[in-house]
């Protein structure tokens, strides 16, 4: 039985492809995009996490995933709240998102002297800001898959980048995990996006993470700033999963329920042609006493040798799908975890079972006199 359906299967070799590659297109959409997504969410949340702040304090209108928004608090703020017990550290912030050159990402502009008090930078080479046109960029933008096009070689310090449509000058590459990948004075983002003296987050750090209620607590019952949000680092960590965002479970359902009936369908079409074609074979089997179980059991066994095949070269597919991705995007972040191939490959098998259900049932209801005479 066996022989017969490896047989059955190369008979029809380009059929069998297309099922292969059904099932594989399925694996490799799920999996691209929980990959993008949990690339992205994972990144932010590292890269946030590793600014040192203990609380944000964001404007009203400011996006809670990464603090983007219009940038309406007074960066004299910073000053009142430095005087509040057990804040050690205020560092206001302006985020802009960015979509130039085909990338989005989130360009920080920042107080360098109070950015740097919450956690040090490590510089990798050159330093600060000298100027008002000067940019720190991470090693990961500075990698080596990231290319100055007008050099052909890796980003360096002196470099000139084109950031929010302004050429700056790369004064210092430091290490990744401070935020953005590129980090521009304050006070010039501030003229950028023609909002001057004001940021749309503010980073604190306090003396003892014990006394983080107590601030948070105090800036609430100060004059003024009762509207702005404040959250521990935390809160804001626990609240970046994809259960808690917006959309994203949406988007992943809605991609999905697209992938699994493109390989439905496909499956359905390739094994309801393949059994009218057998028709004089499975009036075969039945007359030498084949139970309708076993006719349901080849066409179920042929599916699932394509639904194997087709879930490994989609495994293969989505890492391929990554390193052209990041061969493109280097400072894209793509995560696929243990979990996702798992259930990326179930998914895309059980659909293709699902697919062949009715031919497998289909088969067993013929008539084998009938199936014999069949032309």
């Amino acid at each position: 039985m066996n022989k017969l359906i490896f047989a059955n299967l190369l008979h029809r070799p380009l059929r069998s492809i297309i099922s292969v590659l059904a099932v594989a297109i399925e694996v490799i959409m799920i999996l691209c995009i929980v990959g993008i997504f949990m690339g992205m969410l994972n990144d932010q949340k590292a890269r946030t996490n590793g600014i040192g702040a203990d609380l944000m304090m964001r404007g009203s209108n400011a996006s809670n995933m990464n603090g983007v928004g219009a940038t309406s608090m007074s960066v004299k703020y910073a000053d009142f709240l430095r005087t509040l017990p057990h804040v050690t550290v205020v560092a206001p912030a302006a985020l802009q998102l960015s979509t130039q050159g085909g990338a989005i990402e989130v360009i920080y502009g920042i107080d360098y002297t109070s950015y740097d008090a919450l956690k040090p930078f490590v510089f990798l080479s050159g330093g600060p800001f000298n100027g008002p046109n000067d940019a720190i960029v991470d090693d990961v933008f500075a990698g080596p898959k990231s290319k100055n096009p007008a050099t052909g070689k890796p980003w360096a310090v002196g470099d000139t980048i084109e950031v929010i449509n302004t050429q700056f000058r790369i004064c210092g590459i430091v290490e990744h995990g401070k935020g953005g990948r590129k980090l521009i004075p304050l006070d010039t983002m501030d003229q950028l996006i023609g909002a001057p003296n004001k940021a749309s987050i503010f980073y604190i750090r306090v003396d003892d993470p014990k006394n983080d209620q107590l601030v948070i607590d105090e800036i609430h019952n100060s004059k003024g700033l009762a509207a702005y949000p404040v959250q521990t680092m935390h809160e804001w960590l626990s609240e970046m999963t994809p259960e808690k965002l917006p959309g994203f479970n949406l988007a992943l359902n809605v991609v999905t329920g697209i992938a699994v009936i493109v390989g439905f369908l496909v499956i359905f079409q390739t094994m309801y042609t393949a059994v009218l074609e057998r028709t004089r074979e499975i009036g075969i089997l039945k007359s030498m006493g084949a139970s309708k179980p076993a006719i349901v059991s080849v066409v179920m066994r042929e599916t699932a040798v394509l639904a194997v095949i087709g879930v490994v070269v989609g495994v293969a597919g989505t890492f391929g799908v990554e390193l052209l991705l990041l061969a493109i995007f280097p400072t894209m972040h793509f995560e696929v975890t243990t979990r996702w191939l798992v259930q990326g490959a179930v998914i895309a098998f059980a659909g293709a079972l699902c697919g062949a259900i009715y031919p497998g049932w289909m088969a067993a209801r013929k008539d084998p006199i009938d199936a014999l005479a069949y032309e």
